[in-house]
């Protein structure tokens, strides 16, 4: 950034950025953007009215105080010359209370209205909302408007009326004012003619209302008691919103929405209540507050470093490299910076001209409302909003932001109790205030720093990384050897593949020869967890992984992460590694993990073919949205999701074409706007396989090992071709292909948007790979090509109730994509063989390799393990490499699945909960024996064979053990838990789990689920009690049920109406109400 880009940030933007977000939320609201100018004018004039009023004001007194001293200087200046002069007019303001700088004051409000006409032409002047919009009369608001045509020549009518209009006011203005206060006024009308003569008629348009309303301003100033009328006047604009919010609105559609309204209606009509009430004079003699200046600085410097950058810092340090782009170098500290800037120039100067010209009460008002600003957003940003799920790199929360209505309310209660306090302490302590403030900005710019240390430590090794990567990536495949080719498309989900080859059966023939697999289960449900095993076979699975608890995680990673490379490069195979997933447990992956083995090709394909454009608009965009990001973190949540605006931060900018894309807006299942940048990335790196594929008749084998993030980013795209596109609206197509989600009876469920985001990508990437085997077919080396395409686990996207644990969880996190095609194999076909994702590099050397062995670790590469040791699945939401890294993963849940049928739920049995290894693994005994023999072993005096052997026989005799349990032995083992009651279908035990209550008989499949829809939609949750009550009576009593029809609460008896179908009913009965006095009920 350079200085004029800084000296912008703090005077300028601010100000545009306000606009911007006024703009679009008011065009959100109307529809119409001709309209929106207007409540831009209107709300951009009320907000800057009283800034306005104190500058005239302050002209007034200048004026005043001018023609009083007029006399005095003009006798002074004629009688004395020279420094006699000078010295004796400065005595003579000195006398009268007067500084020659206090001349300004006559100029306050020019210099007010130069930054924000210039900040009103940037925003307006090239806003593409506009482009080709009528309204009324005008044509395009985004053009000049050329309203009058005579003899074919255009004149623009719209700079006419607003300099006539701005006559006027001056006019009535400067009645009894000088001569040259008059020519000011009125060459600055003429000069606003001719500059803005031929600019967008929107701009001109926005100007002419602002005169419009200058000239009511100047009328309004002239009535007896323009501040009473101006409480009135918010007082019926507080009401009509306070009736549109009541009335329009519902907590349970629409609650932020109907927060915001009620809020801002209750906001502006408290100056008049507050003037109803305060009838009461203040008793004579008690001193007026005085306005401290410290108190309020300190606390506009702490919300600058607070919300431009702690907040911001935070955010890129917990994961610097994602912030940063490998084809084209920006250090993120720059989003700091400039969210600093931002920060600096709204609190401190913007702020600051408020505060300075405002009158003493209003200094003192200022510095209470900014001191309370201090709590509360400490308050929202450190206690709510905190699991809003994964951020990406364009600021916007994959799942999108939601709030229950219990935070909603909390955090509004929080905010009445914080600013409560603040408030008390202020009156209180009030010089002790600035102190506080001082402190709190000490702490922000201690933490700062090391915030950015962090973040410096954590990118310094993508320079490397650039220099590491082989230019433009390339693979060359044999025409006559042998190519091994195993591409992980991260996060692809497996149970989508039959759909996806039933509404694209063409595919089967261009992936002919593969084997699609549909039993297969992964280690882990993130990345993090899932491909080690992938990329390194059984001895990588998270149990074996923990067992080697006296090495670093990373360096386990690496090992798995390399083994397959290292053994194909050993081997002869001519290596190449396209994007290697957290290498070095980096974001960016560290491609100095190969330097050891300068025969492997490595290159970095995410963003290698995406327009410059793109990552210029990606940083473009953040360099804004970090500031917006952190105000909506610091505001509260009822106002999050206004300011969040889907990841758009409520900017104005169009993406319709691609290299305008920086985020996708999804405004439901169906439909969106805009594209994921990151997105674009990984599925650019899939269209450009063909271009950087090339083909050689030299009898090498070639060994490719590529990871592809197209399937992580969810969006929408174009259907039927899946194409990216700037508008998606798939509303006809999804509804007419409805059935393409059924296949042979079995259905999955597609309602959400998250589905369809999730499901679209995959369609997208196996499209592309299509066109990619063609390109091979074309070229023969297809046939002499082994290909395996696999992820490192799935999502749990609730497609299927069949495969939602008791506990509440998905299974579908742990069903990855495998598809296999061998040499010259033929036809296609699904196969339900079990199959984990740490069969992969057992798939890749059959029959290429001889004996293959890990070149690290010296073991067998096999699928024995497969069936000689339970398979573990391993669930724990601390995928962050840059926190969970020490020498064994942090504690989670552990699944066995046994009976090698990972889709039927029957299978996954509960083995170790905030765990480090499964129970059968934990035994205090067994952990004992293993360490007597690994000593012996590091002595010398033990065999390592027979030690795994041992452990192989173990695990075998496990697995007959657990497999042949009886019944009553399983009661023996099962923990203690208590009944809630007992099945009504079967009479077995129910119990509590997370999210349900369940029959404690698997093949019973009762279940009383605590988010049932019939709760939800009545804002009620079944409780322990209301179970309990269900199973023994058949019935509960419920009070506060909430009516959506009737917009009111009542009480009613829920009975349990079971037809033993897939799910519970219930059904509802109301009491009979009881004669009262007079026969009236």
């Amino acid at each position: 950034m350079t200085f004029f880009q800084i000296l912008d940030s703090l005077l300028f933007q601010p100000l545009q950025l306000l606009f911007e977000v006024i703009y679009v939320n008011a065009n959100r609201v109307i529809g119409n953007p001709g309209l929106s100018i207007i409540v831009l004018s209107l709300v951009m004039n009320f907000l800057v009215l009283p800034l306005y009023m104190r500058a005239d004001a302050l002209q007034e007194e200048e004026r005043d105080m001018e023609a009083r001293l007029h006399r005095g200087v003009t006798h002074i200046k004629k009688t004395f010359r020279g420094d006699e002069k000078m010295m004796i007019l400065q005595t003579y303001y000195r006398q009268n209370h007067y500084k020659p700088t206090y001349v300004l004051r006559s100029a306050v409000s020019l210099f007010l209205e130069i930054p924000f006409f210039i900040s009103a032409y940037r925003f307006l002047s090239g806003l593409e909302l506009l482009q080709g919009v009528s309204f009324g009369p005008i044509a395009d608001l985004g053009a000049a408007d050329g309203l009058i045509a005579i003899a074919g020549v255009h004149i623009n009518l719209l700079p006419i009326i607003m300099t006539a209009v701005n006559l006027v006011s001056c006019i009535i203005f400067t009645k009894g004012s000088t001569p040259k206060t008059k020519i000011q006024l009125y060459a600055m009308a003429v000069f606003f003619l001719f500059f803005l003569y031929t600019s967008p008629a929107g701009l001109v348009f926005y100007w002419t209302l602002n005169n419009i309303f200058s000239l009511i301003k100047t009328i309004f100033y002239k009535l007896k008691h323009p501040g009473r009328v101006l409480k009135i006047l918010a007082a019926v604009a507080g009401a009509a919103l306070l009736a549109l919010g009541l009335v329009r609105y519902s907590f349970s559609e629409r609650p932020v929405v109907k927060a915001a309204l009620l809020l801002l209606g209750a906001a502006l009509m408290l100056p008049l209540i507050v003037g109803l009430i305060r009838t009461k004079k203040p008793a004579a003699g008690k001193p007026a507050a005085k306005p401290n200046a410290k108190i309020f600085f300190g606390c506009a410097a702490f919300l600058a470093l607070f919300i431009g950058g702690y907040i911001p810092a935070s955010v890129i340090s917990s994961s610097a490299q994602e912030f940063v782009n490998v084809q084209m170098y920006y250090s993120p500290v720059w989003f700091i910076v400039n969210s600093l800037c931002l920060a600096v120039g709204t609190f401190v100067i913007w702020f600051g001209i408020f505060y300075w010209l405002a009158s003493p009460k209003g200094k003192v008002a200022f510095e209470k409302v900014l001191w309370m600003l201090v709590g509360v957003a400490i308050v929202d940003f450190m206690f709510f909003g905190k699991y809003l799920g994964v951020l990406s790199s364009t600021l916007s929360f994959e799942g999108g932001m939601q709030f229950a209505p219990a935070e909603l309310w909390g955090n509004l209660l929080a905010i009445a109790a914080t600013a409560g306090v603040m408030y008390l302490v202020y009156r209180r302590w009030s010089k002790h205030v600035f102190k506080a403030a001082l402190a709190f900005v000490l702490a922000i710019a201690i933490m700062l720093p090391i915030n950015i240390g962090s973040i410096h430590s954590q990118i310094k090794s993508i320079r490397q990384t650039m220099e590491e990567s082989g230019g433009v990536p390339e693979y060359t495949m044999s025409k006559t050897g042998q190519n091994v080719i195993v591409l992980m498309l991260d996060r692809a989900v497996g149970a989508f593949l039959p759909y996806i080859f039933n509404e694209k059966p063409e595919l089967q023939a261009q992936f002919d020869g593969f084997t699609a697999y549909t039993n297969v289960v992964s280690t882990g449900a993130y990345t993090n967890f899932g491909t080690p095993a992938l990329m390194g076979g059984y001895e990588y699975t998270i149990d074996q992984i923990n067992l080697r608890k006296d090495e670093k995680l990373v360096d386990k990673h690496n090992e798995a992460l390399k083994m397959m490379p290292v053994l194909f490069d050993q081997n002869g195979f001519d290596v190449t590694v396209f994007d290697p997933i957290y290498a070095n447990y980096q974001w960016v992956p560290d491609l100095s993990v190969f330097s050891d083995y300068p025969d492997i090709h490595r290159y970095i394909t995410f963003g290698a073919f995406e327009s410059d454009m793109i990552p210029k608009n990606w940083i473009s965009a953040n360099m804004r949205n970090f500031f917006g990001y952190s105000l909506m973190k610091a505001c509260p949540v009822t106002m999050q999701s206004i300011l969040y605006d889907n990841g758009n931060y409520n900017r104005s900018t169009v993406q319709t074409e691609e290299e305008n894309f920086v985020e996708q807006t999804i405004t439901g299942p169906h439909t969106a706007t805009g594209m994921d940048a990151t997105f674009l990335k990984g599925y650019h790196a899939l269209t450009h396989l063909p271009t950087i594929t090339q083909t050689t008749k030299s009898g090498d084998n070639t060994f490719l090992f590529m990871t592809n993030d197209t399937t992580h980013s969810p969006v929408l795209l174009q259907e039927p071709d899946y194409s990216v596109a700037g508008t998606i609206d798939n509303t006809e197509y999804d509804k007419t292909h409805a059935d393409r989600f059924t296949v042979d009876g079995k259905s999955i469920t597609m309602e959400e948007d998250v589905q369809f985001a999730h499901y679209d990508p995959n369609v997208a990437s196996l499209m592309q790979l299509g066109k990619w085997f063609d390109y091979m077919r074309k070229n023969g080396v297809y046939d002499n090509t082994r290909i395996i395409l696999v992820a490192d686990h799935g999502r749990n996207l609730c497609n299927d109730p069949d495969y939602i644990l008791d506990d509440g969880t998905d299974t579908e996190f742990f069903f990855p994509l495998l598809m296999v095609k061998d040499f010259n194999a033929k036809g296609f076909s699904f196969s339900d063989e079990f199959m984990t994702t740490a069969d992969v590099p057992t798939l890749a050397t059959a029959g290429v390799i001889d004996n293959p062995t890990n070149p690290f670790t010296g073991n067998a590469i096999n699928a024995n393990a497969k069936y000689d040791r339970p398979f573990y699945a391993f669930m724990s939401y601390d995928w962050d490499t840059s926190k969970n890294n020490g020498n064994q993963f942090f504690p989670g849940t552990w699944y066995r699945v046994d009976n090698q049928n990972a889709r039927d739920k029957r299978n996954w049995v509960m083995v170790g909960e905030n765990t480090v290894l499964p129970d059968a693994l934990t035994s205090p005994m067994l952990t004992a024996e293993w360490e007597q023999k690994l000593t012996a072993i590091a002595r010398g005096e033990g065999d390592p064979a027979a030690f795994l052997a041992g452990i192989s026989d173990m695990a075998r005799e496990l697995v007959k053990t657990y497999s042949h349990i009886s019944e009553e032995g399983q009661k023996l083992f099962a923990p203690e838990r208590e009944a809630v009651g007992l099945c009504p279908r079967c009479g077995k035990p129910v119990y509590e789990g997370k999210k349900n209550f369940y029959c404690s008989d698997r093949s019973c499949r009762f279940v009383l689920w605590k988010d049932d829809r019939f709760w939800t939609s009545r804002k009620k949750e079944l409780t322990k009690k209301m179970a309990a009550d269900l199973l023994k009576k058949g019935r509960t009593s419920v009070k506060g049920m909430w009516s959506e029809k009737k917009g009111a609460a009542y009480d009613a008896v829920v009975v349990l109406d079971d037809t033993g179908g897939k799910y519970v009913r219930f059904k509802l009965e109301f009491p009979k109400r009881k004669e009262g006095v007079n026969g009236k009920k």
